[in-house]
């Protein structure tokens, strides 16, 4: 379906160790500086701020394979979803607002480096307005586009989703109603940048997520794997309610201006499309996206048995 909203270790010593006094924890010194001794970084071409720069500004992944969440949330997500934590970074008042949370981050593994930084150098490596003065540097699951596909019955594709918050949104709504995982098509916003993350509220640190190859090799494959192929369209030929979304399936999303190519409508094996009330177009990409994932959980009973707001 068309859519109106338009819109993309190296291993070294680090600076000595910070006593209690440098930051002026003589006195009730937070909890979480009990559990393992802070490391002070500082100055812009440091290492570890450079490493948290780069992630954080420019959604780059590590050579180590590691990726930057900035905030209380997106850490605790991380920590939930039993990621590896290979660093953690926070402000003064981060460390201290904060310290439970790093707490739980030090004590799940002791070999985690614990940097501190002032609030000026966090902001100018953080990747949002607001820095909330605390990051880590994550390690997310690895996965093959045959793993995914051999992994579950229900995929969504997406093509062309410029927009952060859209593709971070269809994320959140294809671990919300089970599906196996998400192939992201070129063109689409990188899953690991922070607005991605955020709009995802956690799920693109848990969802199997996989860069795909262009979409006639991609439509090639999941033939080959047994999947059947269906567009979210406003040419569609059926309703959503029915078309028969309980054997294997992919789900094609487009980007918000312009939908998916004429290529790509023309060789899946079906198109559907969300009914609209008189004088409205379209619906927003991950709106549609939700709907039909939601009827797709719907009629493979995984909602069945599920109170509002719960997962089935």
């Amino acid at each position: 379906m068309r859519c109106d909203l338009c819109s993309g270790r190296r291993e070294g010593s680090l600076p000595p160790l910070v006593t209690r006094h440098e930051f002026g924890l003589a006195h009730g010194t937070p909890s979480s500086q009990r559990h393992g001794a802070w490391e002070e970084v500082t100055g812009r071409d440091n290492r570890w701020l450079k490493k948290f720069r780069s992630a954080l500004r420019e959604s780059a992944i590590a050579k180590d394979g590691c990726i930057a969440v900035e905030g209380p949330h997106l850490v605790q997500e991380a920590l939930n979803s039993r990621l590896r934590v290979a660093a953690a970074l926070a402000s003064p008042g981060g460390s201290e607002k904060f310290a439970a949370l790093l707490d739980q981050v030090r004590l799940r593994d002791p070999s985690v480096r614990m940097l501190r930084t002032t609030d000026k150098m966090f902001a100018s490596v953080a990747g949002t307005e607001r820095p909330q003065g605390v990051a880590a540097l994550v390690q997310p699951r690895a996965w093959t586009l045959d793993e995914v596909m051999r992994s579950g019955s229900l995929l969504v594709v997406l093509l062309g989703i410029q927009d952060p918050g859209n593709t971070g949104t269809i994320i959140r709504s294809a671990e919300a109603f089970g599906a196996a995982g998400a192939l992201l098509c070129a063109g689409t916003a990188h899953p690991w940048s922070q607005k991605v993350l955020r709009a995802s509220a956690g799920s693109a640190l848990r969802l199997p997520l996989v860069q795909a190859p262009p979409a006639a090799v991609l439509l090639a494959q999941l033939r080959i794997a047994g999947l059947r192929t269906v567009a979210a369209s406003l040419r569609a030929e059926t309703l959503p309610s029915a078309y028969d979304f309980r054997g294997p399936t992919a789900l094609w999303i487009g980007n918000e201006a312009s939908g998916l190519p004429p290529s790509v409508e023309q060789s899946v094996d079906a198109r559907v499309g969300i009914p609209l009330a008189a004088g409205v177009d379209s619906l927003n990409a991950a709106v549609a996206a939700s709907v039909l994932l939601y009827e797709a959980a719907r009629q493979r009973g995984g909602l069945a048995d599920a109170p509002p707001g719960r997962k089935a």
